[in-house]
């Protein structure tokens, strides 16, 4: 029951950060074309539009990253875990990455927390458009926040049983194509 309620909103958040990820990235491009048919077809120079472009780019990253997270797609070096075969010592291994996954996103979120509180106690704001740069700063703080929860998910689901093997894709024996 708790896991369908957890699978649930994974999906919705799933839905909202690809919706996010979409509009940032539209933003983002729609953007840049626009820069480059200001300025290298009428020759107007915009103020702030790099500025708008910097706060699209920076949530079009944390937001990819929080994706990739979400769906365990981030960067691993799976060497020893695709080398290891019993299946106990497997699920003790990916424990112990979890683990330590858990420690460092949370972390992150330590640090990115007392960036942003410094960013509000001594605002500073960009050159054109005067976006305050806790704006950015929040993307920042969303993605730590949101990575370390989809790492404790992955040490509660490893210390549960459910899940507790990644997906590793089988090497192919060449009698099996034949």
């Amino acid at each position: 029951m708790i896991v369908r309620l957890f699978t649930g909103l994974d999906q919705r958040v799933g839905w909202l950060l690809n919706a996010m990820a979409l509009i940032s990235s539209l933003m983002l491009v729609g953007l840049m074309l626009f820069l480059v048919v200001a300025r290298y077809i009428f020759g107007w120079s915009i103020i702030g539009l790099l500025e708008l472009i910097m706060l699209f780019g920076m949530w079009l990253y944390m937001v990819g990253g929080l994706i990739a997270s979400r769906k365990r797609e981030h960067l691993v070096v799976d060497f020893l875990q695709t080398s290891i075969r019993d299946r106990q010592i497997r699920r003790l291994h990916q424990g112990f990455i979890s683990l330590i996954t858990l420690v460092i996103t949370a972390f992150f979120v330590y640090l990115s927390y007392r960036m942003l509180t410094w960013g509000l106690r001594r605002p500073q704001h960009t050159p054109g458009l005067s976006i305050p740069l806790w704006i950015p700063q929040s993307a920042i703080f969303f993605a730590s926040i949101g990575c370390a929860l989809y790492a404790l998910r992955d040490f509660i689901q490893c210390l549960i049983g459910y899940h507790p093997e990644p997906v590793v894709i089988a090497e192919v024996n060449q009698q099996d194509i034949r």
